[in-house]
């Protein structure tokens, strides 16, 4: 179980809430729900519904579509932001690559955070704008290779 002070350190580094007011981090942090995975365990599949965020508190969880895996997110990442905006179901699947713990975000308390401080819908933005950024290199070296 998770301190406030733990909880606030862990999700003043997560990128996506970076530069927010600490006492704003705090009440955030306080109403997200801790879930613990053991190892190989599917969080969410492609094709869900997707309601919610997480954050990664320890371990490491890789989003892939079928056997290919599209990124590893390590202590500190958030995934899963994509289905929180659009109503589409889940466009990649994630799975604990070891015992993890995360902290979840839903839908409704990012409304209200974004209602709150819209600084957040900006910092998801970049964050999204980057993997996009990241995957398109990695697409752009594989048929370079082929």
């Amino acid at each position: 179980m998770l301190t406030s002070v733990d909880r606030l350190l862990l999700v003043r580094r997560v990128p996506i809430f970076q530069e927010l007011r600490d006492d704003f981090l705090v009440r955030l942090a306080a109403a997200m729900n801790e879930q613990f995975f053991p190892a190989n365990r599917t969080i969410f599949k492609q094709g869900q519904e997707g309601r919610s965020l997480f954050i990664v508190v320890s371990g490491l969880v890789k989003v892939h579509i079928g056997d290919k895996q599209l990124a590893v997110f390590p202590a500190g990442e958030s995934f899963g932001e994509m289905a929180v905006f659009d109503a589409q179901p889940r466009s990649a699947s994630a799975t604990t690559l070891e015992p993890c713990e995360c902290l979840e975000l839903t839908q409704e308390q990012l409304y209200d955070a974004i209602e709150e401080t819209p600084e957040i819908a900006v910092n998801i933005i970049r964050v999204l704008s980057r993997r996009i950024r990241e995957l398109n290199d990695k697409l752009n070296a594989m048929s370079t290779r082929n």
